[in-house]
């Protein structure tokens, strides 16, 4: 799922240098290990003794990172199983309109992805999977742009079309990162892949910046004096769109996404981004160990994986024991918990130590963001059509300060069904919506629509009913993602590192944390298949298993890069 923050905005001379320099990943800050190039390496990611083949462990929540822990587990050796509450997919949920052609989906949830995100990328090749530019406010493939604040509306194909306040904003932000965030040295060595450089710039970084919010930052900036310059930025901003719902954040969280340009040239999967992990689950690996080949998580499962966990509990011999809304009662040597965390203290019941008590705050002070959407399927993409005075099209990509606040147009080719996303929010944006049916959603939003283009009748190219989603009120997310506010860095390290179980008391191991929100970069991903990689490492490790020498995991460099550490006291 893709977060609301800025990236930065270059000028000319810096992105001719950039060009020469290595295509970016999200390589760190925090823990710059190579995801990558682990999964590209021939060795494949470890091996566990034949002791242990077939040994059970659970996998609790279907989405991508626990599909992808499962399926690498699973080659292995391992047999993993797979609890999922709802659907699998997770956040990444493609949903299409009744009575409309099934080529016509919304993507509820993750919609954009980077090409930093290299790690994702691995298994959006490996299922055969087919991305194409998404249509994100000034992109090159983006054919318009409308930024509509305060009743005045401006039609652009590149930022170079707007009133110079909006280039004046621009520059304040770069100038801002480079005052505040040595943004281009640190730029430079995550292209690099200079781990020493990333680590020595990151460290002072989060002494300094680690009870700081985004705005708090914006504000000491000499080059952010002006409310209006912030205001603009808050509501429009460059890249994906407004960041104000941002701003009660830790500006470590936004510096983790612009370092990393995770916020820039997105793309979309062709089809949907739910076909990923449901490609996964159906796959059947080329090397695979001790199981058949043609096996995969699918065949493992009968088709099906187990209903929602209700209980976890620890029993005698450093299991531990689960419990399904089916009544079906197991215990395992391993268990990775992927699911939202927050899960952990409500809809699941817990035995206290399955954590360390400092890892149960962690769980608790996890901050997440709301949002929602609403699609609605269109005869054709009739915003292509030309404006007979102006010569413009008839309606764009809209930023806006109304309740609607972002509208993406999502076309199929000339003359063929369309979708639009007629508001994309977040926070206090999206708990307006909440109490709104999606009828009720729709027509504020065309009301909202119709104030900035008078001429266009929206309504008259829907052909369809609209979807909606508000991830605050799913009941197995109750948030769209986790995002960290001032001084949760402490927090944030416990949870990521959490794989480390060496460190911990024998009692407290076996169980392992993954998923979006247990990653630096929450929002996106790229993190869920991080931390899903990190716990088949502890998994592998819990069973006795290696790396190969010459393809080391996350955990056998781990005290090489860990996490900066801040004292508690």
């Amino acid at each position: 799922m893709t977060s609301t923050v800025p990236t930065a905005v270059h000028d000319e001379h810096a992105s001719e240098h950039t060009d020469t320099l290595p295509p970016v990943t999200m390589f760190g800050p925090d823990f710059p290990y190579a995801y990558d190039d682990f999964l590209a390496h021939p060795a494949g990611l470890g091996q566990i003794p034949a002791t242990e083949h077939g040994a059970e462990v659970a996998v609790i929540g279907g989405g991508l990172s626990g599909i992808v822990t499962a399926y690498e587990l699973m080659k292995m050796g391992l047999r993993p199983v797979v609890y999922e509450a709802d659907r699998i997919g997770g956040r990444l949920r493609t949903v299409g309109f009744e009575g409309c052609d099934g080529e016509l989906t919304a993507e509820m949830g993750a919609m954009r992805f980077p090409p930093s995100s290299t790690a994702l990328q691995h298994y959006i090749d490996l299922v055969g999977l087919v991305t194409e530019p998404f249509p994100n406010p000034l992109a090159p493939e983006t054919p318009s742009t409308v930024v509509d604040l305060k009743g005045q509306s401006h039609y652009a194909r590149t930022i170079d079309d707007l009133p110079q306040v909006y280039r004046e904003v621009a520059e304040a932000w770069n100038a801002c990162l480079e005052e505040g965030a040595d943004f281009s040295d640190m730029n430079r060595a995550i292209r690099e892949r200079d781990v020493p450089r990333i680590r020595e710039i990151w460290a002072k970084l989060v002494e300094k910046l680690d009870n700081q919010t985004f705005y708090g930052f914006l504000c000491n900036s000499s080059a952010f004096t002006s409310f209006r310059h912030r205001e603009i930025f808050g509501q429009v901003g460059f890249g994906t769109g407004g960041w104000d719902t941002d701003f009660p954040n830790s500006i470590l969280e936004i510096l983790r996404v612009v370092y990393t340009e995770a916020d820039d040239h997105h793309r979309g999967i062709v089809g949907g981004s739910q076909q990923l992990p449901l490609r996964l689950w159906e796959r059947a690996p080329e090397k695979i160990v001790h199981w058949a080949q043609g096996t995969s998580l699918s065949s493992l499962h009968d088709g099906a994986p187990r209903p929602a966990v209700t209980r976890l509990h620890r029993a005698a011999g450093d299991r531990i024991v689960v419990t399904d809304a089916g009544g079906d009662i197991r215990s395992y040597q391993a268990v990775v918990f992927t699911a939202q965390s927050w899960m952990l203290l409500s809809k699941i019941d817990c035995d206290d130590s399955l954590f360390p008590i400092d890892h149960w705050t962690a769980i608790e002070r996890t901050h997440y963001m709301e949002s929602s959407k609403l699609f609605v399927p269109v005869d054709r993409p009739f915003w292509l059509d030309k404006d007979e005075e102006t010569g413009r099209d008839t309606m764009s990509m809209t930023l806006t300060d109304r309740m609607t606040r972002g509208t993406y147009l999502l076309d199929n080719g000339p003359d063929r069904p369309a979708v639009i996303c007629l508001s994309y929010t977040w926070c206090d944006d999206s708990l307006k919506w909440l109490p709104l049916s999606a009828n009720e959603r729709m027509e504020v939003m065309l009301k909202s629509l119709s104030e900035i283009y008078p001429k266009v009748d929206i309504r008259k190219h829907i052909i369809g009913s609209p979807v909606t989603v508000s991830w605050e009120n799913e009941p197995y997310f109750m948030g769209a993602f986790k995002a960290n506010l001032p001084g949760h860095y402490r927090y944030q390290r416990r949870l990521f590192t959490h794989f480390m179980q060496d460190r911990l008391e024998a009692g407290q191991r076996g169980i392992f944390l993954a998923g979006d929100d247990i990653s630096w970069t929450a929002g996106w991903a790229e993190g869920a298949v991080q931390t899903a990689l990190n716990a088949v490492w502890g998994v592998m490790h819990r069973f006795g298993g290696a790396t190969d020498p010459g393809n080391p995991g996350p955990g056998d460099v781990y005290d090489e890069i860990a996490p900066v550490e801040l004292p508690e006291d």
